[in-house]
């Protein structure tokens, strides 16, 4: 798919700077290039192993042929977005975890931050919203904002017994059937090709309810690149021919199995190596708002993938590191003093902007005040692109490991390199960690409690043995 010329596309190229983690810069606390070279087979025997397995859907590695197997499908998706546009005044996503995060990212990325504020004519589409919790008072708080009938909800739920999203679903269904609205009018249904609830509960209204497909392979945290993601951003007037391309551009750029030449693999192999140094802190600080929300996806990405009990020779590693969100520059007064001068326990990785969507001039005024005139003739831009610079360097001069991934500027090609470039990173340092990335046995036992305590058939055992639990201490209790 022909994406814009080879020149804007290389001017749009995203890349990673990591001299702040090295030795050149830190001495005797940065990574040295001769451990970068004994990692050296490890990491072209984790770059081979994703190779080797791109499109297995056995194995969760679909994700990996988004960029280039989804023509049709998106020209479906374009026309139904065309639809929803022009017959809904809202759009509402009944999700959580990556069918949440991922949608909520682009939007927040690619739209105005106050895109829901603005005016039919200037937001040029629906209203949005992304529920992604049970708590029943955001559930409340969105019928008081929303005219149900006049809202498209997108379910999504690749087996439909996501009970966080069913309940969701069911609140709404109960809602607009009692305003005499027919549910299959007002929802489309990212789910399983054909089995699952939602097909089910489909079958119910004679298969009129708009599905698409959430593919085999794709696991929900590396969803963002198929309908789960794609048909909210068209809706959005967000241009997914775009982030497809991107991602398509990132996975060419990572196509050599060196660290030097591979950004996602150099990336996975500076965490596998501090990883091993006890820096079990992994900070993302973007430098901008429209990033804002890219933190809280990769932390789903980063933590459900690499955090886990035992490798696949059964032994216990308890792998992983901690993801922490962060915000330029509102955390450079929150958080930034504990990294610069708290434990040498974690990794920055910055996302800095080249160019942003406007300049804003700062005035001259009060150059008899030094502290506040030396700002006027500057423009906010140049202001937070210094904070970036300054807090780097900062960290660099503490002995305090950080990277910069930088983006020419935020549109849907360079957004759709970062998520490539995030995702390779992580199957990346799966395989060097050689752990299980594509499943959650953790959130597994946790789903499965949850169905024990209400009740749910087929998990009697299970609340047996919550009930034969040791009782609570009340002496622990104050």
């Amino acid at each position: 798919m022909a994406y814009k010329t080879k020149e804007w596309r290389n001017a749009m190229r995203v890349t990673v700077d990591y001299n702040y983690m090295m030795s050149k810069s830190l001495g005797d606390k940065g990574i040295t290039d001769a451990e970068l070279r004994a990692l050296k087979d490890r990491a072209q025997r984790a770059f081979e192993y994703v190779q080797n397995n791109r499109g297995r859907d056995e194995l969760y590695m679909g994700w990996t042929e988004l960029p280039y197997n989804q023509e049709a499908i998106v020209n479906d998706i374009l026309s139904t977005a065309k639809e929803v546009r022009k017959k809904f005044k809202y759009f509402v996503v009944l999700g959580i975890g990556g069918s949440a995060l991922g949608p909520s990212m682009v939007f927040n990325a690619l739209k105005h931050l106050h895109y829901n504020e603005l005016s039919a004519k200037l937001r040029g589409g629906p209203k949005f919203y992304v529920e992604d919790n049970v708590d029943p008072v955001r559930m409340s708080a969105l019928l008081d904002v929303i005219e149900p009938e006049k809202t498209c909800f997108n379910v999504i739920s690749k087996s439909g017994a996501t009970s966080e999203t069913m309940t969701q679903f069911l609140i709404i269904a109960d809602v607009l059937e009692k305003k005499g609205v027919n549910i299959a009018e007002n929802m489309v249904f990212t789910t399983d090709a054909c089995r699952g609830n939602l097909i089910k509960i489909d079958d119910k209204f004679g298969g009129k309810i708009k599905k698409y497909i959430l593919p085999d392979g794709v696991g929900g945290r590396f969803s963002e690149l198929c309908p789960v993601g794609l048909l909210p951003a068209a809706v959005l007037g967000i241009d997914i021919k775009g982030m497809l391309a991107g991602a398509a551009y990132m996975d060419g750029l990572c196509n050599k199995p060196a660290i030097a030449k591979n950004p996602a693999l150099a990336c996975a192999a500076l965490q596998f190596i501090t990883m091993r140094q006890g820096k079990n802190i992994n900070v993302l600080m973007p430098y901008s708002d429209n990033l804002k929300l890219m933190a809280d996806w990769y932390c789903q990405l980063w933590a459900e993938s690499v955090g886990k009990a035992v490798d696949y020779a059964g032994n216990t590693v308890n792998a992983g590191t901690t993801p922490v969100k962060s915000l330029g520059v509102t955390d450079q007064h929150s958080q930034v003093q504990l990294y610069i001068e708290g434990p040498f326990d974690k990794v920055i990785t910055f996302i800095s902007v080249g160019e942003y969507a406007v300049r804003m001039p700062i005035p001259q005024g009060y150059e008899d005040i030094p502290d506040v005139g030396f700002l006027g003739g500057h423009t906010m831009q140049e202001l937070i692109q210094a904070e970036n610079k300054a807090t780097a360097y900062a960290l660099m001069r503490a002995g305090r490991m950080n990277y910069t991934i930088n983006l020419p500027e935020i549109n849907a090609f360079t957004l759709g390199q970062l998520m490539f470039l995030f995702e390779l990173q992580t199957a990346y340092a799966g395989a060097m960690l050689n752990v299980n990335t594509f499943n959650q046995p953790g959130v597994e036992n946790g789903k499965k409690a949850t169905f024990a305590l209400l009740g749910k058939k087929g998990y009697e055992g299970t609340k047996r043995e919550i009930d034969s639990a040791p009782p609570l201490d009340d002496k622990y209790i104050v």
